[in-house]
């Protein structure tokens, strides 16, 4: 099996490419720099190099590729993301259905009717794929939790750098958090389960859990006491953004469009898609667990 694995480069798509190659798929990567690619050259990976935003440079992309996996997001260009995003699921959807692929994989946000910009344009590019690319495979998952993941990383500058936090309301918002490995192990498995195809397939690990309780369960696994919180329920996404820039990794260009995201309820509303694959996620403590093992060993 071929597969064209795009946003190669982040944090889901560099881990899902690595576990593909393990399982003996011939995988190609979709960048748009060579040179930011080096390391995924260096580990024999194919590059194509090109641009879902321009699709020109996307012609030959999906030559003789079976499963085409979707993982791109434009909130870090800043300004109208959504009208880009719709631009590139459009181009990728046309290359992908004239070269033949046979299958896209998109992994999308949970969140049922969202009103923000941020999630309401990642279920829009699902819909683009599927209305004019190949059958669709469409995971939707809440935070991805890893040691790499914007998510994990501002939960820990969080607790790390701060000895009281102000605590928004949407810190009292449910999420359904899961870890990295699961995610790559649905994303992995679904060219092998059929009825996966043409089909919408929440994802989630174990627990409901509020952003407090997160934040709480992170200062656990550093070993520490959890941040007492002082209550600020009016903080608009805006200063709430501009906070969050200050304090953790996020860019700001980022930051306004997640916390608009963070007042819906993102959980699991519907398992039959998960049920397809036979995966127990992890629990989120063990996920955090892993999460900081691994921030040990690279320092």
């Amino acid at each position: 099996m071929r597969a064209l694995v795009t946003g190669a480069t982040g944090f889901v798509g560099e881990q899902l490419a690595l576990a593909l190659a393990r399982d003996d798929v011939d995988v190609r990567c979709l960048v748009r720099s060579r040179e930011k690619a080096r390391a995924l050259e260096e580990e024999g990976f194919d590059l194509h190099v090109g641009d879902v935003f321009d699709a020109r440079t996307l012609r030959g992309a999906g030559d003789g590729v079976d499963v085409a996996y979707y993982l791109v997001h434009a909130m870090a260009g800043g300004g109208d993301f959504e009208e880009r995003e719709v631009t590139g699921a459009r181009y990728f959807a046309r290359m992908a259905r004239e070269e033949g692929v046979a299958r896209t994989v998109y992994l999308g946000g949970l969140g049922g009717e969202a009103t923000s910009p941020h999630l309401r344009s990642r279920h829009r590019t699902a819909m683009i794929l599927e209305a004019q690319g190949p059958p669709l495979t469409y995971f939707r998952a809440a935070m991805v939790v890893g040691p790499r993941s914007e998510s994990y990383r501002t939960l820990r500058y969080l607790v790390e750098r701060l000895p009281l936090m102000i605590a928004p309301a949407w810190l009292d918002t449910p999420t359904q958090p899961i870890g990295i490995d699961d995610v790559v192990s649905y994303l992995a498995a679904a060219p092998r389960i059929e009825p996966s195809a043409g089909r919408e397939v929440q994802i989630g690990g174990p627990d409901v859990l509020s952003y407090g309780d997160m934040l709480d369960r992170m200062a656990t696994a550093l070993g520490r006491r959890s941040r007492p919180r002082v209550r600020v329920p009016l903080l608009s996404p805006r200063l709430s953004s501009l906070w969050l820039g200050l304090v953790t990794p996020v860019d700001t260009k980022v930051a306004r469009p997640l916390v608009e995201g963070l007042k819906t309820a993102t959980v699991v509303t519907d398992p039959s898609g998960a049920t397809l694959f036979g995966i127990e996620p992890a629990p989120f403590d063990e996920v955090l667990r892993r999460a900081v093992a691994a921030d040990e060993v690279r320092d």
